[in-house]
């Protein structure tokens, strides 16, 4: 039996990190310059997979928190906005735009297109579950876009009905209320922050 102390064990607490973070010196790829700030992403579940993983603050952990069925994956990868607190009482969560899937844990620099807001019902009780839609900064497919009207329709109709079986497989109801601009997106993220300072 392990005689490790508890604040001991686990991996760095990733919520805590700051959401902002300066582009790196050496970075030679992408369209912002070294030492731009960016927004900072933490990936929980990679694009292709069909388990869901999720960070468990209290063991400091990443656990798979469920299994999609045969022919469901996720589309893209799929994290959170450290440092955040959305409507569902979680950090902001961020679909990702990039060619190859990264893994749970890692950190990605991400420009904002815009974010999907959503809400979801269970048990009765509904609440928002906004999702934000970026493109990862060192992506060279997705580098052309700057807003979520570069997205083609199709692809918007592909994560909304991705998200709305999702959420049905759970028992829940989802709802996309509306498409937002990055400004919307980024007036989300100021407010998430000040929600998780006064928690």
């Amino acid at each position: 039996m392990s005689t490790a102390k508890k604040d001991s064990v686990g991996l760095a607490d990733p919520t805590r990190l700051e959401p902002y973070h300066a582009k790196p010196k050496d970075s030679t790829s992408g369209t912002a310059k070294p030492g731009e700030e960016l927004l900072q992403v933490v990936v929980e579940t990679p694009r292709g997979s069909r388990n869901k993983y999720s960070f468990d603050p209290e063991q400091r952990v990443f656990r798979i928190k469920s299994a999609l069925p045969a022919g469901m994956a996720f589309p893209f990868d799929f994290g959170f906005i450290p440092s955040t607190t959305g409507g569902d009482g979680d950090p902001l969560d961020v679909l990702i735009l990039m060619e190859e899937p990264a893994f749970p844990g890692c950190v990605l620099l991400v420009r904002l297109l815009g974010v999907m807001e959503a809400e979801q019902t269970e048990q009765g009780k509904t609440k928002r579950n906004d999702r934000l839609i970026a493109v990862a900064e060192i992506s060279q497919l997705f580098a052309n876009l700057e807003t979520l009207d570069d997205l083609p329709r199709q692809l918007r109709s592909e994560i909304d009905e991705f998200f709305t079986q999702y959420h049905r497989l759970q028992g829940k109801q989802s709802r996309t209320l509306s498409w937002k601009d990055a400004a919307a997106a980024t007036r989300l993220i100021e407010r998430a922050r000040h929600k998780r300072s006064a928690a």
